[in-house]
This record gives C-alpha cells, sequence and structure tokens, in this order.
C-alpha cells in the first residue's frame, strides 16, 4: 500500500509542477505523458533514498 500511496502523490504533485510550468512559459502547452514518467522517476528516487538512509539510531557520536 505504501508505494501506491507514495507514486499517487508524486504524481499528483509532478502533474501539478508540470501544469504550472508549462502555463508559465509561453508558447508551451500542457502534456501529461511526460508528467508520468517524471512521477515514476521521482518514485523510484524516493524508494532508493528511504533504502539509503539508515533507519537504526548511531550508537556513538
Amino acid at each position: 500500500m505504501r508505494f501506491f500511496w507514495t507514486f499517487f502523490w508524486s504524481f499528483l504533485l509532478v502533474q501539478m509542477l508540470t501544469y504550472v510550468v508549462s502555463s508559465m512559459t509561453p508558447g508551451a502547452k500542457f502534456e501529461f505523458m511526460p508528467g508520468v514518467v517524471v512521477s515514476l522517476g521521482v518514485t523510484v528516487l524516493i524508494y532508493i533514498a528511504a533504502a539509503v538512509i539508515p533507519n537504526e539510531p548511531v550508537e556513538q557520536h
């Protein structure tokens, strides 16, 4: 379920960002598929970052 929600929120946020940037750029139109591809990439990067960051507390500072 966490995979779904991570993709869901990254999808919504990336699509919103794509829409805002395309509407601010003169002559550009909103396209759906580049946002989908970027949101998949963002989801993968989030899971890679979560796997790399340690979960357990540090024993010695």
